[in-house]
Formats: C-alpha cells, sequence, structure tokens
C-alpha cells in the first residue's frame, strides 16, 4: 500500500514518457505502453497474464512471490482477502485511531459510480496514508469494493518478509509490482513492468468495485509543511488516459511514520489526522488531446491542483478550529 514512490519521466523518440510511477517507497520506472497496444487486451475480463519472455526477466523466487499474489487478487481468494481486509484490517486501523480521524466530503466518493473503477490520487506525507483511506471507504461505505495498490516490487516480492509485510499490512492488494525502481533500478526487469502497466490499466479500466490507490506526488513529501506538495508525475497521466478511471483527488494530513507513537496519540493526544475527499474529476478535455508526454504531465498537474485545492480547504478549516 502505500509506502511510496517514483521518478522523473523522460520523453522517448515516440512521445510517450520514460517512466511509470506508482505506490512504494521507491520511484518506479515503468514502461510505456501505447494506447492502441492496450486497448484489446483491455476489453476482455479475464486478468492479464505475463508472457514467458516477460516472466523470465524475474528470478524464482520473485515469479513465485508474483505468481502467488496474482492469484490471490483474482477471484475467490480475492473477494476473501477483501473481508479480511475489511474486518482485520479496518478494524485495528480503525481501533487506533479513532480518536484522531476527521472525514470531509465523502459524499463525493459515494457519488461516484461504483460499477466503475476508482482511482484515488492522494498526496504522500506517511507511509499510513492509503491504510486509513482505505479504513473510511471499508467502514464508513456500504458499497461492493476490492483495493489495488501498485508497488514496487523490491522487497516486497523479493523475500518472504516482503510477502508476510504484504499479507500483514494489505492483505495482498499491494500489487501489481513494479521492479525498475529509483535508487536501485533493476533495467533487467524492464520486461516484466511492461506486464504490470498492462495490468494496471487494465484494473483501471474495467470491474465493478475496482479502488487503486495512488500517489502522483511519486514518492514522499518529507517537508515540515503539511500544505507542500511535490511535482506530480506524468506516469498517473498516462494511466489516466490510457484507462480512463473515476478519478477523485484526496487530500491527508496528520499522519506521522512512527507507528508506535501513532497508536499510542490516538489516546495521549496526537494530531487530528483530516481526511478530504474531493468531488470525481472532469477529465474530459484531456481525453481528447493526443498520446503526448506533454498531455501526461498536464493530467498529473490538474489532478495535484485540485489536491492543493483540499489542501487549502484544510488550512483554513484547521487553523479556524485551532484559534
Amino acid at each position: 500500500m502505500q509506502s511510496s514512490h517514483l521518478q522523473d519521466s523522460k520523453e522517448t523518440t515516440g512521445g510517450s514518457p520514460a517512466a511509470f510511477h506508482t505506490s512504494g517507497n521507491e520511484a518506479t520506472p515503468s514502461l510505456l505502453i501505447e494506447s492502441s497496444q492496450l486497448s484489446p487486451s483491455l476489453r476482455t475480463r479475464k486478468p492479464l497474464e505475463p508472457t514467458a519472455e516477460e516472466l523470465a526477466a524475474l528470478s524464482r523466487f520473485e515469479r513465485f512471490a508474483f505468481r502467488f499474489t496474482h492469484r490471490m487478487n483474482q477471484g475467490q481468494w480475492k473477494r476473501f482477502w477483501t473481508w479480511c481486509q475489511s474486518v482485520f484490517g479496518a478494524g485495528w486501523i480503525h481501533l487506533s485511531s479513532y480518536n484522531l480521524m476527521r472525514v470531509y466530503g465523502l459524499e463525493n466518493i459515494e457519488a461516484v459510480d461504483h460499477d466503475r473503477p476508482i482511482l484515488l490520487a492522494a498526496n504522500h506525507r506517511s507511509f499510513f496514508d492509503l491504510y486509513t483511506v482505505s479504513t473510511v471507504l471499508f467502514r464508513q461505505t456500504k458499497w461492493r469494493k476490492q483495493l489495488f495498490f501498485p508497488v514496487r516490487g523490491r522487497f516486497y516480492y523479493q523475500s518472504i518478509a516482503g510477502m508476510f509485510v504484504n499479507l500483514l499490512m494489505g492483505w495482498w492488494s499491494m500489487y501489481p509490482p513494479f521492479f525498475v525502481t529509483g535508487k536501485n533500478p533493476m533495467p533487467e526487469k524492464r520486461a516484466f513492468d511492461k506486464y504490470s502497466m498492462r495490468r494496471l490499466a487494465q484494473l483501471c479500466s474495467e470491474g465493478a468495485g475496482n479502488v487503486i490507490g495512488f500517489h502522483p506526488e511519486g514518492t514522499r513529501n518529507k517537508s515540515d509543511d503539511p500544505y507542500s506538495f511535490l511535482r506530480p508525475q506524468p506516469g498517473v497521466g498516462k494511466l489516466i488516459k490510457d484507462a480512463n478511471p473515476q478519478v477523485v483527488p484526496i487530500f491527508i494530513a496528520g499522519l506521522g511514520n512512527n507507528l508506535p507513537g501513532q497508536v499510542l496519540g490516538n489516546w495521549f493526544g496526537g494530531d487530528k489526522v483530516r481526511i478530504h475527499f474531493g468531488q470525481q474529476l472532469d477529465l474530459s478535455k484531456f481525453m481528447k488531446k493526443k498520446d503526448h508526454v506533454r498531455t501526461y504531465k498536464e493530467i498529473g498537474e490538474f489532478v495535484m491542483s485540485k489536491i492543493a485545492e483540499l489542501g487549502e480547504a484544510d488550512r483554513v478549516l484547521y487553523e479556524s478550529e485551532s484559534d
């Protein structure tokens, strides 16, 4: 879920960004597939599978971790783990935060079409951002949902410990994985990341109740100013242009990165955790534009501007409550 992500994108000779950014703790460069290549595959409801060549880019353990997690994110298994996530995962997060949690604009997420995928675009300051958002959705809304959080494959798909964290914290929802990550890139796995891009676009284009959590900034903003933002990455624009999901902006503030301290703050005093859901974004003007890195950047900047507007609303509200 949600630990964080990404790196800047460059334009290729084909006019596509050279990086695709998702959630994870580092930048996640990935692979640019043209919309014409994606469309035929996305018409089917059968989950896309990697080719033998794409799987060959992974180590034996990575292939095992992917195949297992891929299976856990389908059919009855996905429904079972979603139930666990809604009961146990959301339950302990609620018990650890209910005194601090403040939620605004929930009517906006209720107003979208729940028969189509929803892309939640949130600012990113804490490892726990999307955990708290998912808890709100499970506990305060009733429509059927299943969550997906694209994540860096390094760690989560390279060790038993990483798989255990995916189970314990995400109920296998940290999927699909991207391996060509920022500080220590593994370009030899680029072929597999092309598959992950196609799979993520499929999840964003079809599937009633699919909720995909995404951080346009790409990585955690470590500034002390909760109302500052990093430059949005064009990967989110590429994904939106290709898959055309419903996009709901979210602003989150008040969360830290110290888990024991965050839990103790619920009973001994801590910053209020504020989650603001914005209205679904109208992106129709961008859908009419050419598939080009400039368009992807414009989409990313537009999405980030709407998150920033929610931040300004929080600033006014929070400062007035503090007076």
